[in-house]
């Protein structure tokens, strides 16, 4: 039961790191369940510290993603209208090409929203680039606290099933 319920945990921490890429389901927050779970499940205290350890550096990287992100769209002075109108336009993007609709969805959402705001294409180009900078800065920290975390729960792993 311990090694089923570890390899389902093993996938659901891919797809979070997936989930970090492609939005298609929460990474962070999936990771952190996964971690919690999994160590609830387990009980032992191996399993607890490591699902503590690697949950808290999920956390740590996906509040790095939102306040890097945040801070910028607030120096840039975005308001959220823009990056919801880019967070739809990044959906429709992704039926129309797949994997890179994502991406390039968003980047003309972004940018198409922010020229109607300021009618000025450099400004707006400028805001939209410094814009998908952080959030691929934050998108990077995000990820890569998630996948230190999966590199803790395989170690954890290992001290939990060898002890």
């Amino acid at each position: 039961m311990e090694i089923v319920v570890t390899i389902i945990a093993a996938v659901l921490m891919l797809l979070a790191i997936i989930g970090i890429i492609f939005p298609i389901v929460p990474g962070s927050p999936v990771a952190v369940a996964t971690m919690i779970g999994w160590a609830w499940i387990l009980g032992s205290s191996a399993s607890w510290s490591t699902g503590i350890i690697a949950a808290a550096l999920c956390l740590v990287g996906m509040s790095a993603s939102l306040v890097l992100t945040g801070r910028t769209m607030r120096r840039e002075r975005i308001p959220t209208a823009p990056i919801l109108i880019a967070t739809a336009a990044a959906i429709v993007g992704i039926f129309v090409i797949p994997f890179l609709g994502l991406f390039i969805g968003f980047a003309l959402g972004l940018f198409g929203a922010e020229y109607y705001r300021r009618r000025d294409a450099t400004a707006a180009m400028k805001s939209s680039i410094q814009a998908m900078k952080s959030m691929g800065l934050g998108m990077l920290i995000e990820i890569g606290c998630v996948i230190i975390s999966l590199g803790v729960f395989g170690l954890g792993t290992l001290i939990h099933f060898v002890s």
